[in-house]
């Protein structure tokens, strides 16, 4: 299995490969260079790992919540490869991506996962880690929120990453109070290898999509046209 996934999901910009349970990443914490380091980073990925983009079998992206114009430069980068290639492309949640990552680095088994969202909002993800298969399994749809009225656990204790610990940390301490055993709000950086290992399991599963499916998930849109 050869699969090639990016992320600008926030201000770090990545892009991994995995091949055949080998993965090689470049990663960058740039602010507003996406455009311009994106597209080398994935040819640097594909020739560290030999790889031409003939050979690969999918392509995948961390789709959303996140940054609007982050994650339009994610989509229409894999758009662009996807249509060239005629390859699937596989959407991954960044706040499973996260979830993912908070597991590969701190081994934590239950993640709260959290993006700003602006606006008093709260981009969130509640996670569990399935030692069989090895990824992140949500326990509920990613949703946006005030941090006051996220749902909280009702078993075990969990762990929270992501920045909206730190910019909402006394809320959200009060809020899951018992239910938070650590906290690393540093951990707001997304990795593309985190999105490559997620999409290679959900493309065996048949979650592919062709290349004009692959769009951006915007939750507060979402949530505007159901109140709609």
């Amino acid at each position: 299995m050869k699969l090639l996934a990016i992320d600008t999901t926030q201000a770090a910009c990545s892009a991994a490969i995995y091949c055949d349970g080998e993965v090689h990443e470049q990663y960058a914490l740039a602010p507003r260079e996406h455009t311009h380091r994106l597209l080398p980073m994935m040819e640097t990925v594909l020739a560290e790992a030999g790889v031409a983009l003939a050979e690969l079998d999918a392509l995948a992206f961390a789709c959303g919540p996140g940054s609007f114009t982050g994650l339009r430069i994610a989509a229409a980068s894999i758009q662009g490869v996807a249509l060239a290639q005629d390859l699937p492309v596989v959407p991954v949640s960044s706040l499973a991506g996260m979830a993912q990552g908070a597991v590969r680095v701190y081994g934590y088994r239950q993640i709260l996962a959290g993006f700003d969202a602006r606006m008093a909002e709260v981009y969130w993800g509640m996670y569990r880690y399935d030692e069989q298969r090895g990824i992140v399994e949500p326990v509920m749809p990613d949703v946006v929120s005030p941090p006051e009225q996220l749902s909280v656990p009702e078993q075990g204790i969990w762990a929270g990453v992501g920045d909206a610990w730190q910019t909402y940390e006394q809320v959200l301490q009060q809020h899951f109070a018992d239910k938070i055993k650590e906290i690393t709000p540093d951990n707001g950086s997304l990795h593309a290898q985190d999105i490559a290992r997620l999409a290679v399991v959900a493309y065996q599963q048949g979650k592919a999509v062709v290349a004009e499916q692959a769009l951006p998930v915007y939750l507060r849109d979402q949530v505007a046209h159901k109140k709609a």
